[in-house]
């Protein structure tokens, strides 16, 4: 009997502080681990960060080009063209608006959600004056009354969703930068 309590004090007196050295370095090495995974973990989100950020400045440059492009009197200018009728004009401005947005419609990803329903509100209201002005005067009007009617219509207006448009991309941009 003496000699089991031997033999059993003996393995008590080898696995505690096996166990103790076991459990210390466990316990450094699960230390050790978790700070190397945060520090990868900042390592990540600091070159993602290098990506992302110029990808969304590129998106609020492109939609605030966007925006531009289908303002009025840049539709105006740059579609009109000799011998048009305003039929025409006005098929051509709503096509060029929704190509515009087409070819922009990537960047959304990119921005917040609330900017992009204000760009998609710009758009709709640019192709909803054009229409109503259009309607306003009748299929049978001139090209230059048809131009002048959008005009007024424009001068007429307090706010003009593109303005505003132009407006909330800068300023979600400022908070970015």
């Amino acid at each position: 009997m003496n000699a089991i309590i031997e033999i059993l004090l003996e393995i008590i007196k080898i696995t505690v502080p096996a166990l103790i050295v076991f459990f210390t370095v466990f316990y450094l090495m699960k230390q050790y681990l978790a700070s190397q995974y945060q520090l990868k973990s900042l390592e990540f989100k600091q070159n993602q960060q290098s990506t992302t950020i110029p990808l969304r400045l590129q998106a609020y440059e492109r939609l605030s080009l966007f925006c531009e492009r289908i303002a009025i009197p840049n539709l105006i200018l740059r579609l009109r063209q000799e011998g048009m009728t305003a039929g025409d004009l006005r098929m051509s401005m709503m096509i060029a608006t929704q190509q515009e947005f087409e070819h922009n419609i990537t960047q959304q990803v990119y921005i917040s959600q609330q900017l992009w329903q204000i760009i998609k509100i710009a758009r709709d209201d640019v192709m909803n004056v054009v229409s109503e002005v259009y309607e306003q005067q009748g299929a049978d009007t001139s090209l230059d009354n048809y131009v002048q009617g959008l005009f007024a219509h424009l001068q007429g207006r307090e706010f003009i969703p593109l303005d505003k448009a132009l407006v909330a991309i800068k300023k979600e941009a400022g908070i970015l930068l």
